[in-house]
């Protein structure tokens, strides 16, 4: 597994996810009013929305707070004005890294960004310098002591999976982003619970990193993830059992 998955499994590893539930809260908020904003407020005409509300269910994001933000993005109540954008860099061990941002001010969010890289390892790059390495995937993760391997299999492949790979204590199924809702609806509607949905981007290839280069990794992933403006980090490194066993994570 790798980058932006791994490290969502050493952040539960650590007991970190519920401590960061409200953050997550903001940046579901902020794709649905976005994604409302673009497309309009009715889901049934509007994937990008169904996708969002689907991410947020996932969460355990109360219903009034997806209604307001979709009220927000269709402007029947004030809202901030949120832009889109990306920003490329490397890691510790040439580890690719790409962010998905939304923000209200690029001249804040920009200079937020590269400190982040400077102060820990890391440097920003040029547009288009990594993006290359990843593709857009739907990842829809579950709690492996929930159901079985064979089970899944059954309602995710069928409903159109391309991929199904197991890690830690979860399993991760990986869909083209058309068939990530037909997927994650085929799984919920096998009885089987999810730990999150979601659009992600899935490295091509990964960068195994060892002990001092994981560790400035970690840090890296955290202070970048702390940022108000970042929604999403995604890396293509990867770290041993061994090696994280070692850094007591």
């Amino acid at each position: 597994m790798a980058g932006h998955s791994k490290w969502k499994n050493i952040q539960r590893r650590k007991g970190a996810v519920d401590a960061k539930r409200g953050k997550a809260f903001t940046r579901l908020a902020k794709e649905v009013i976005v994604a409302a904003k673009i497309g309009g407020g009715d889901p049934a005409g509007n994937a990008r929305l169904r996708s969002a509300i689907a991410a947020a269910k996932a969460e355990n994001m109360p219903k009034d707070n997806i209604e307001k933000a979709i009220k927000k993005g269709t402007g029947e109540i004030e809202g901030v004005n949120y832009e889109e954008c990306t920003y490329e860099g490397y890691g510790p061990g040439g580890v690719a890294i790409l962010l998905e941002v939304m923000t209200d001010n690029k001249n804040r969010t920009l200079p937020e960004v590269r400190a982040a890289f400077n102060k820990n390892n890391g440097n920003i790059g040029e547009s288009g310098s990594v993006a290359w390495i990843f593709e857009r995937k739907g990842l829809i993760t579950i709690n492996a002591s929930d159901t079985t391997e064979d089970d899944l299999m059954e309602a995710a492949l069928d409903a159109g999976a391309e991929d199904i790979v197991t890690e830690d204590d979860t399993f991760e199924v990986y869909t083209d982003q058309s068939a990530f809702e037909d997927v994650r609806q085929a799984i919920e509607d096998a009885g089987i619970a999810t730990l999150s949905a979601e659009i992600t981007m899935r490295p091509q290839n990964t960068i195994k990193l060892e002990a001092k280069e994981a560790g400035q990794m970690l840090n890296l992933m955290e202070k970048l993830e702390d940022l108000d403006d970042v929604q999403k980090v995604h890396a293509n490194f990867d770290i041993s059992d061994e090696v994280l066993e070692a850094m007591e994570v």
